[in-house]
């Protein structure tokens, strides 16, 4: 399996809501960062990857891939959804959200995944305005804790 193909099998994975095989792909050193505060490892993401699926059944990742330079797959993804169910963001301080029934629908964001050894090492979203978690909570019309 190619690098392409690898991300392609991960990303299908993770739009079905399968983190079993997902987590088969991820390496042991996996790290997922940019609309995260700091980079998080594989636990952290199947946990967090989970969660999003939970809080919102029909999340579409509308993910891409653009092209692959060596290692690093070049790809895309624009999340939108509907929150239907808990969304748990105890990590973040901000407790459990109960479902509000709202839809969102955020910007488009480009990423590169490195793939090694038929095993992904790292996924890096370019911060872009109006994606991410913050412009998800802000479309539900929740407020993010003050520090």
């Amino acid at each position: 399996m190619n690098q392409r193909e690898t991300v392609q099998k991960l990303f299908d994975s993770v739009q079905k809501g399968d983190f079993v095989n997902a987590k088969t792909l991820l390496a042991d050193n996996f790290q997922f960062s940019g609309p995260v505060p700091e980079p998080i490892n594989r636990e952290a993401w199947l946990g967090m990857s989970a969660s999003l699926k939970a809080a919102f059944p029909d999340l579409d990742y509308h993910f891409k891939v653009i092209g692959a330079d060596d290692d690093v797959v070049k790809t895309t993804s624009q999340l939108s959804g509907t929150h239907h169910g808990s969304f748990d963001l105890t990590n973040m301080n901000m407790g459990v959200i109960p479902p509000t029934n709202k839809a969102f629908s955020a910007k488009l964001e480009p990423t590169k995944i490195t793939v090694k050894e038929n095993k992904i090492t790292s996924w890096a979203v370019e911060p872009t305005e109006g994606a991410g978690l913050k412009a998800i909570l802000g479309q539900l019309g929740i407020k993010e804790p003050t520090k």
